[in-house]
């Protein structure tokens, strides 16, 4: 078993190789919780839970950090706007980040760490890097990393120094030795949140927060650094200037990078307006489809938003469930020695390719269909299991209702344009047996518009030998 990774520094497949034999430690940036996450975030987050999911299940050890920033100038603005403290209004949105990562089934990281509680290690850092004469205090009071101090910046977004210039878009702060130079510490304004420090009241920049964080939980060279394609620069960038200045060794082994998720010829993002928050769409659309949704392409492609594509990741979804409803599985958990569960792991060996491997499950299924092998079918579960797909009851996906985190409550759009509720289980049984006894008597007219009735209510029908079942459109 090899796993190879992209590696966005060396822009190539390299294996992945621990620093620790068999012990993976991977830091992925997380949210500054100032409002929902939105399905772009959700992209991103999908694709390093698939990251963890399969690394553990090739038998490594997974140390999975990912990080809370808890202040920043986005959380201080809209606590003020709202007229409540910057704690009141992250930790409802942790809560609420937390509530929409559980119904996507991404799984917990091993540790959380907030920004707000690593302040002493990021004094202690830009200390450091004082010390290195990488870092200055300016006349403002804030302390600034000087950036043409460190050899190699640039290397991971592969700009140079004069490129980065010449591609400013900002005003240049009088009070930096140079328009690169970014922030460590900010001097405090009236009424912000604040720390002390050698340098006066203040609180950290954005990017020392990651690499002090990092840092301290898994050591100062990662195995895997991610996080979405926006923080290749210059997040990312300053992380490394940073970390390798202060510590003279490598930061990070492997850098991953989600693609985005667009909206049209645009990235979905909070800053364009363009964005679905994760529980808008949990309150619309099943939350297994939205996870397929956002897995089935490999997570360094740009995938479009489109209600289409989500529809059509429901029907894909459905073919795997309807498979294993009429096909019920053997017990246990994956052969690996099975072809298809071979050609599954070298698809996800060959850099998290979910693509080749979903290719594999529909391969599957249609071997299900065809020979009704219940061994089969537990491989199908199973290796769908490794994804975080296909873990429900089938009737259960195939009948269930789309649930918001209010409660189960379904609405159908009708032609008409009225909103009405979806009939229950027991009314679509008693409407099937009312077909059923129509059928009996001949009266096939009445038959087919029962059938017409509930399709328009998105209700399919499937008739079989042994009866008629049904699932939800």
């Amino acid at each position: 078993m090899t796993i190879h990774i992209y590696n966005t520094l060396t822009r190539k497949l390299e294996p992945l190789a621990p620093i620790e034999p068999g012990h993976v430690r991977m830091y992925v940036c997380g949210m500054t919780t100032y409002d929902y996450c939105h399905l772009g975030h959700g992209r991103t987050f999908a694709a390093f839970d698939v990251v963890v999911r399969w690394l553990r299940a090739r038998c490594l050890s997974v140390t999975y950090v990912r990080n809370i920033t808890d202040v920043d100038d986005k959380i201080i603005r809209r606590a003020a706007e709202n007229g409540e403290t910057t704690t009141a209004l992250t930790e409802r949105f942790v809560r609420a980040m937390h509530e929409d990562f559980a119904a996507l089934g991404f799984l917990p990281p091993d540790l959380e760490p907030r920004a707000t509680q690593y302040v002493p290690q990021m004094l202690g850092l830009i200390e450091l890097l004082e010390k290195k004469d990488l870092a200055y205090a300016a006349e403002d009071g804030d302390v600034n990393f000087a950036v043409r101090r460190f050899p190699g910046y640039g290397k991971l977004s592969g700009k140079s120094l004069d490129e980065l210039r010449a591609g400013e878009r900002v005003a240049v702060d009088q009070a930096k030795r140079d328009p690169l130079d970014f922030v460590l510490w900010k001097h405090a304004k009236p009424g912000e949140p604040n720390w002390a420090s050698k340098w006066g009241p203040g609180r950290p920049g954005w990017h020392i927060e990651c690499s002090a964080m990092a840092s301290e939980t898994l050591g100062r060279t990662l195995d895997i650094h991610g996080g979405g394609p926006d923080l290749v620069f210059p997040h990312h960038e300053n992380e490394i200037a940073q970390s390798e200045g202060a510590f003279g060794q490598r930061f990070a082994s492997i850098w991953m990078h989600s693609g985005a998720l667009r909206v049209g010829e645009e990235k979905m993002s909070k800053s364009l307006g363009n964005f679905w928050t994760i529980r808008d769409a949990l309150a619309k659309y099943d939350a297994e489809v939205l996870r397929f949704f956002l897995i089935r392409s490999h997570y360094r492609s740009q995938i479009a938003f489109t209600e289409s594509l989500i529809a059509e990741a429901r029907t894909a979804l459905t073919r795997l469930y309807t498979a294993l409803r009429d096909t019920p599985p053997a017990a246990g958990g994956v052969d690996w020695n099975e072809a298809h569960a071979s050609r599954f792991a070298a698809a996800m060996d060959d850099d998290f390719n979910t693509a080749l491997a979903m290719s594999v499950l529909f391969e599957l299924a249609n071997e299900v269909n065809r020979t009704k092998s219940a061994e089969l079918a537990r491989q199908l579960r199973a290796l769908g299991g490794v994804l975080g797909l296909l873990e429900r009851d089938p009737i259960e996906f195939l009948q269930g209702r789309v649930a918001n985190l209010a409660g189960r409550v379904s609405l159908q759009l009708k032609a008409t344009g009225t909103l009405t509720a979806l009939p229950d289980s027991e009314q679509i049984e008693a409407q099937i047996a009312l077909r059923t006894a129509a059928k009996k008597a001949k009266n096939y007219a009445e038959a087919d518009r029962i059938r017409a009735e509930l399709l328009a209510q998105g209700i399919v029908l499937e008739d079989a030998p042994s009866g008629t079942t049904w699932r939800r459109q």
